[in-house]
């Protein structure tokens, strides 16, 4: 059996091995695989295994003994569910994995907006407190949690355990879901009553073909000018463009964000010098244990397909 890796250097840099996937056959490893090669290298594939790398249609359909895609995230938007229904070739993904890690740089993004611990610790490294008059200074206001309202936009495991941290601190938390959600210590709210009542606003929903760039001028109006926008889901929630000049003209005091529309940005993406905007490279998931956990799932995957018990099908 052919197992092909087409992109396994991010979830596995080095500090993981890959051996107790080689068990199940011929392993077929690639750090990355430009857009071109990807049909080539799939084609004498028995099983895929894709990152962000897309598999088409036109890949499966060359891919003539395939029968698994197993994606090594939760999201599969990359992989052609219908084309790989029609050749009755199995989708898994791996839910879950990064709940407690995606929910903790969650945080790190916020108390980065209401603390600045790095842009003060910058300022000592640059000499700036040897130099200072007083005993003490801030480069930026800082801002109490206690007492404020963290609106969650999509209630699953990764927006319920921001909310139990934000529960922590003292926070009034709403939420909004698009089925009920049951939460003795959180409200359940319409869309438009979060937006309106966050201080801090943190997005933790799928892309769906109705709420890309749902983010978009009229729900940034909607916000408090001293609020804070955070997105640790995808960048296709959002219109750059009009989060950048809401930023860049004071109508938000600032924004945290993990991801955005195309990774890497170009350039030319209107965030990356947006005023009060902080940017990660997408690195929420990367803990060692988040990653140890996609390897281990994506063993059971596999391990469970072969028995003809399959899991975590997404098609």
């Amino acid at each position: 059996m052919n197992i092909i890796i087409l992109d396994g250097y991010t979830l596995n840099p080095g500090d993981l091995n890959w051996e107790s996937l080689s068990s199940f056959g011929n392993l077929i490893y690639h750090d990355r695989t430009p857009a071109e090669l990807v049909a080539t290298r799939c084609k004498d594939a028995h099983v895929i295994l894709t990152n962000k790398t897309p598999v088409t249609a036109e890949t499966i359909k060359q891919a003539t003994d395939l029968k698994l895609i197993s994606v090594l995230a939760t999201g599969y938007n990359i992989v052609d569910t219908v084309a790989a229904r029609q050749q009755n070739i199995s989708v898994c993904n791996v839910p879950g994995y990064g709940t407690d890690s995606v929910a903790q740089h969650t945080w790190a993004l916020i108390l980065e907006l209401t603390n600045r611990v790095g842009r003060h610790a910058d300022s000592v490294q640059a000499g700036e407190w040897v130099s200072a008059t007083d005993w003490c200074y801030v480069k930026a206001p800082i801002l109490e949690l206690a007492g404020k309202t963290l609106g969650i936009i999509g209630f699953g495991n990764i927006g319920r355990k921001v909310a139990e941290i934000g529960k922590a601190f003292g926070m009034n938390i709403v939420f909004y879901n698009r089925s009920q959600q049951s939460c003795e210590w959180a409200t359940q709210k319409t869309l438009n009553e979060v937006i309106a009542q966050s201080d801090v606003l943190s997005l933790h929903c799928p892309v769906t073909p109705d709420n890309q760039h749902f983010v978009n001028k009229n729900l940034l109006t909607s916000m408090k000018p001293t609020a804070f926008l955070v997105n640790t889901a995808r960048g296709q929630l959002i219109h750059e463009q009009e989060l950048a000049d809401a930023l860049n003209i004071g109508q938000l005091a600032g924004a945290a964000l993990d991801v955005l529309s195309t990774e890497p940005p170009k350039s030319t993406n209107p965030l990356l010098s947006a005023k009060n905007c902080l940017i990660t490279p997408h690195n929420a998931w990367i803990s060692f244990e988040a990653r140890q956990r996609i390897m281990q799932a994506t063993v059971a995957n596999i391990r469970a397909y072969l028995a003809g018990n399959p899991i975590n099908v997404v098609n």
